[in-house]
């Protein structure tokens, strides 16, 4: 990838600003002319004398370039269109050999939270089965051993990473009090109960525990309070009565005396629109959310900063979410919705439903609609994906949890992000055949190292991105975290093409490349090992991602390549690329306009 800056390829600007700059700071100031119909037409900008419509002709009669460059023609000012029949002597056409990115480097589209990224952590007991697959082990809040050194240097790694605490049993999980008499049993095998288990119980000491090891591992925590305490469920799963807030309120006064850090408080697990199990209408969710509300409130009094309030964490339905949100247009910080939108883990077309873009596409509706109720409502409340396992009851063992999943996951993410999504949190951290990490040996899945790129590489702007060239390829970009540049995200669906992919950007203003800069871009290249797509081991360009001895996650080592080269996607891969030297307005204008 090439962004010509020499003496005999750029045409000199006639305009003072131009050749005062150039000279005086030590860097050259471009504006880019963008054009969008290259490929598979006739070149935009013909030579007149030729009789060849095809660009490849064009090219090499004209400038005979380099394979695999690209050649950016720098435009005057003044010069906005060239017609039909004249020849452009002042500009310089983009060669493409394979496919196009198209990043709009004016201004950023939406923004993220700095931590983004986010995983669920939930209470299924190991007697959790589907399909006759006991697939959740000891890796419940109640039994998972906090003392593993691979799971504790996992949380570390990100520095921090965001957990929800919460799943479908939360709403059936009681709290130990201080004065509590009876004892704390825990979740019990009954098919005849909610989601086939009778409530369980949290002791207190567990509680400590687990905020012990939040806080070495410097997690920042969301917890899933029970929202059906005090409720009948029907036969119809409609249920009857406000939340009992009584056993909650309790347990809030006893984190806050202990001085636990909770970053936010939810209510509820899965009872919006029709509901998983039970179901309470926006209007009674609503007073209950303004219940909880209140109780934070009071409860941190003089305490700041105050966890945030999230509700309703369910499947998006657009009636029930925007009565919902209008009624909590004061009270409410973040709006949750869970997405499963592969089907069940039984499927066995889930590969098939993963490497296909109308599949994956599916989902632009839901945050399209969940930003417009947002934007249009007056809530100050902000987006989350509070729940992601891509395909239910807890996924498909070597898939969920292998390569393949990858192309869903960090496509999950890129959309969401688009959208103005703050927080995905996947499900889950451990746990079902869908953990980031192994539920039964802690090593980390494939995922675990695109979540942790993700978290590394890409910053909180999001930018407009286009690929032109083939569906197959996904493409997301945001401004560099923590660094100069941009990240661009290459996601290729594609079993038997390798793409060579250039950049273009669309700008109203200049891009400035300091002279003697960094002329090289960073390239982390995912496979699965051996070109598997169901292996559970991830490969970084060429090189297999395993613990040390001591359990410490390895480094993530990028691969240097000059700015010269095109970023070259291999069949069933997926590339993040740094490219340090490109300085954009959009990053470099932290007021965002939306």
């Amino acid at each position: 990838m090439e962004f010509v800056n020499t003496k005999d390829d750029i045409i000199p600007s006639n305009t003072s600003e131009h050749s005062t700059k150039g000279a005086n700071d030590h860097r050259h100031h471009y504006t880019l002319f963008f054009f969008t119909s290259f490929l598979n037409s006739k070149p935009p900008f013909p030579n007149p004398k030729s009789t060849s419509s095809s660009p490849q002709s064009y090219i090499k009669k004209g400038r005979n370039p380099r394979e695999n460059s690209i050649f950016l023609f720098f435009i005057n000012p003044s010069i906005r269109s060239c017609s039909s029949t004249d020849t452009c002597t002042s500009l310089i056409i983009e060669y493409f050999q394979n496919g196009n990115v198209f990043i709009d480097g004016e201004r950023g589209i939406a923004e993220t939270d700095t931590d983004f990224i986010c995983a669920t952590m939930d209470w299924w007991p190991p007697e959790k089965c589907d399909y006759g697959s006991c697939s959740w082990g000891y890796a419940s809040l109640l039994n998972v051993d906090l003392n593993n050194t691979i799971f504790q240097n996992a949380i570390k790694a990100f520095s921090p990473l965001k957990i929800r605490l919460g799943g479908s049993l939360q709403d059936e999980l009681v709290y130990e009090t201080e004065d509590q008499t009876e004892s704390c049993i825990p979740f019990s095998k009954n098919t005849s109960s909610l989601f086939n288990f009778n409530p369980g119980c949290l002791p207190l000491s567990r509680w400590d525990e687990l905020n012990t090891f939040f806080n070495e591992t410097g997690a920042v925590i969301i917890f899933g309070l029970n929202a059906l305490n005090g409720r009948k469920v029907q036969a119809d799963s409609s249920t009857i009565g406000a939340w009992d807030s009584t056993n909650a309120e309790s347990f809030i006064r006893y984190t806050v005396k202990k001085n636990y850090t909770i970053y936010a408080w939810e209510l509820g697990n899965e009872l919006s629109g029709n509901g998983v199990g039970a179901k309470v209408t926006a209007s009674q969710y609503a007073i209950d959310t303004t219940t909880l509300k209140n109780i934070v409130e009071e409860i941190y009094d003089g305490i700041e900063p105050k966890p945030l309030i999230i509700s309703p964490g369910g499947f998006f339905d657009a009636k029930w979410f925007k009565d919902f949100i209008n009624k909590t247009t004061e009270i409410l910080d973040v709006v949750t919705h869970h997405i499963y939108n592969l089907g069940p883990g039984v499927d066995q077309n889930l590969v098939e439903k993963i490497l296909n873009p109308s599949v994956l596409d599916n989902e632009i509706d839901t945050f399209k609609q969940l930003k417009n109720i947002l934007e249009t409502s007056g809530s100050l409340a902000s987006a989350w994906v509070g729940e992601a396992g891509g395909a239910y009851n807890s996924g498909h063992n070597l898939v969920t949890n292998a390569f393949v999943f990858s192309f869903w996951y960090l496509d999950q993410l890129g959309m969401s992000a688009v959208y103005n999504t703050k927080t995905y949190c996947r499900q889950s951290l451990i746990g079902g055949n869908y953990g980031l990490l192994n539920t039964t040996t802690f090593v980390p899945n494939p995922d675990y190292y695109s979540a942790l790129l993700w978290h590394r590489l890409m910053g909180t702007t999001v930018l407009s991105t286009n690929f032109s060239g083939s569906k197959k390829i996904r493409s997301y970009a945001h401004c560099a975290k923590q660094s100069d540049g941009i990240t661009l995200l290459l996601i290729n669906l594609d079993k038997t093409t390798t793409f060579n992919v250039n950049l273009s950007l669309k700008m109203s203003i200049e891009i400035q490349m300091v002279r003697g800069g960094s002329r090289t871009r960073e390239e982390y290249h995912l496979t699965g090992k051996d070109g598997n797509l169901h292996s559970q081991t991830m490969v970084l360009n060429g090189k297999d991602l395993i613990l040390n001895p001591e359990g410490e996650i390895p480094p993530l080592e990028p691969l240097y390549v000059s700015s010269l080269k095109p970023i070259v996607v291999a069949p069933y891969s997926i590339v993040f690329a740094h490219i340090p030297y490109l300085t954009l307005d959009a990053c470099s204008n932290l007021v965002m306009e939306f």
